[in-house]
């Protein structure tokens, strides 16, 4: 397992060292020592997610204002372009984001840490996306970011309009959104 520094120095991809032959494959996807090791971080991981969505669902830009989650994500089927904006208004990246593909084939996981909205588009016909959270998910501290606020200025990659739920569709723009300090 190796990381690979991304332009947001807080946001690391995480690349696993897979065993494969023509049987299939094997990989550790998840070791808490060599995680603190890689990321500086011993994080107690409390909750695991999956989700799986049809071609053109736009998921995000989640985060909770109180209980803030760490995310290490991953897609184990289909592919994603998923996107972390730094919403820490102290920080010197503020309104910044990564966008990485994460897919079954490259295996790459990406560490989201608290103070980040998080969302993916699918760009597949499906993807299956799972995700470890450092807190639990409380619905009344959930805000969602403006997915296409021009001020966040992130290039999707859509071929149509993407599919979003109504939360989703009444994301906030990041003048508007409450932020972390």
């Amino acid at each position: 397992m190796r990381v690979i520094h991304t332009a947001i120095p807080d946001l690391l991809i995480i690349e696993p060292k897979v065993f494969g032959d023509d049987r299939g494959f094997f990989f550790e996807s998840f070791n808490r020592r060599r995680f603190a090791e890689l990321t500086g971080r011993d994080v107690d991981f409390v909750q695991d997610n999956h989700s799986r969505s049809a071609q053109n669902v736009l998921r995000g830009l989640h985060y909770q204002i109180q209980h803030p989650q760490g995310k290490l994500v991953r897609v184990v089927q289909g592919a994603v372009l998923d996107v972390a904006v730094d919403i820490r208004k102290n920080s010197p990246t503020f309104g910044r984001h990564v966008a990485l593909e994460l897919s079954a084939e490259n295996k790459l996981m990406f560490w989201i840490p608290e103070g980040f909205a998080h969302g993916f588009v699918v760009l597949t016909e499906t993807a299956e996306f799972l995700y470890k959270t450092t807190d639990y998910w409380f619905p009344e501290h959930e805000r969602s970011l403006r997915w296409d606020d021009p001020a966040l200025a992130i290039d999707w990659k859509l071929q149509a309009a993407p599919a979003l739920s109504g939360k989703d569709a009444q994301g906030k723009s990041l003048v508007e959104a409450e932020l972390f300090a």
